[in-house]
Order: structure tokens, then C-alpha cells, then sequence
């Protein structure tokens, strides 16, 4: 598992380390069933404390990504294809509404940020 954090960022560093598990998860790079590096190992392993690492596992639980089982550790929980993709699809409607917001306050048109939306969709 490779995960890169921007201490530039404004997002929290646990958020990061959330983000990119979930992504891990959600593309397939991480399957049902496999282990996550211990809390304290990826602490290490990020040069974070383990305070992060903890709150970024404990979210991931919460958030129905992955199961501790005490004393085994941490593993990708099994999945609903279809929970995770209607999160994932409330998240990006989320973030469309706030670039929405912005380009309606800097006066961009509906055709302008679609050419912008399309550009950065072939770029990727």
C-alpha cells in the first residue's frame, strides 16, 4: 500500500490516509479480507504519530471499510458495491456543488465550466 501525504495540504493528515485506503478499496487495489499495515507500523512507516493512524482506522471502521478483530489487526472488510458507489457518487455531487458555487461567484458560464469539467475529464 503506497499512500502520499502533503503536509501542504489543507486536509488533515489522518483524512489523507483515510482517503487513500477507501480509494485503495474502492478501485480493487485492496480486497476483502486483506490485511492493513498495524496502526504502529504505519505510523512508522508515514513518520506520523500513531494518534493519526488510529483515527484514520477508526473512521475507516466506522465507515464500514474495513474490521479490527483485537489482537489480528485491521482487514478490508467485505464490500457493497452498490452502498459504496452511492457514497462515492453523494461526495462527488457534494464537491460539484461547491465548484458550482464558485464558479457562479467568479461569473463563469454553465458552458465555460462544462469545457473545463471536459478537459480535466480527458487529462485524467
Amino acid at each position: 500500500m503506497n499512500i502520499l501525504l502533503s503536509h501542504k495540504s489543507n486536509k488533515p493528515i489522518y483524512e489523507q490516509i483515510k482517503s487513500q485506503i477507501k480509494n485503495s478499496i474502492l478501485s480493487g487495489q485492496l480486497i476483502e479480507g486483506e490485511p492493513l499495515p498495524s496502526i504502529r507500523k504505519l505510523a512508522k512507516d508515514l513518520e506520523v504519530s500513531v494518534i493519526t493512524t488510529k483515527r484514520a482506522y477508526e473512521d475507516l471502521e466506522a465507515e464500514g471499510y474495513v474490521t479490527s478483530l483485537v489482537g489480528k489487526g485491521t482487514f478490508v472488510a467485505k464490500q457493497e458495491v452498490g452502498k459504496l458507489k452511492e457514497s462515492k457518487i453523494r461526495q462527488i455531487e457534494h464537491h460539484l456543488e461547491i465548484v458550482i458555487e464558485d464558479a457562479q461567484v467568479v461569473g463563469l458560464s454553465l458552458e465555460n465550466l462544462q469545457q473545463l469539467l471536459k478537459s480535466k475529464f480527458k487529462e485524467e
